[in-house]
């Protein structure tokens, strides 16, 4: 499963401070069972708007990290907190139906 959310930075705030502080915990959150990697991606038109996925083997295995994760990870998310703001776009199962192009 993937969870998605969208990372807005406040002026001044730059892509690579909030990327410091997502590396920092997803390294503390992929310890956790389950957990199959994270990506953060820039929007292409407003390099002020952030894509982060999460990657899960499941809904329940991401739960149990979210309901047992540690302190250390509060503490990195309040330190970006007041220069940033989430919008949650949601939780998706894996993909039913994929379609690969691979050109010559």
């Amino acid at each position: 499963m993937k969870f998605i959310f969208e990372v807005h930075l406040q002026e001044g705030f730059k892509a690579e401070d909030y990327a410091d502080a997502w590396v920092r915990a997803s390294e503390i959150i992929q310890r956790s069972p389950g957990a199959l990697g994270t990506e953060l991606h820039r929007k292409v038109d407003d390099p002020k708007v952030l894509i982060a996925i999460a990657s899960w083997r499941s809904k329940k295995d991401r739960d149990a990290m979210q309901a047992a994760h540690s302190e250390k990870i509060d503490e990195i998310i309040a330190s970006v907190a007041p220069f940033i703001k989430i919008k949650l776009i949601g939780e998706f199962y894996d993909p039913q139906w994929v379609v690969d192009s691979m050109s010559d």
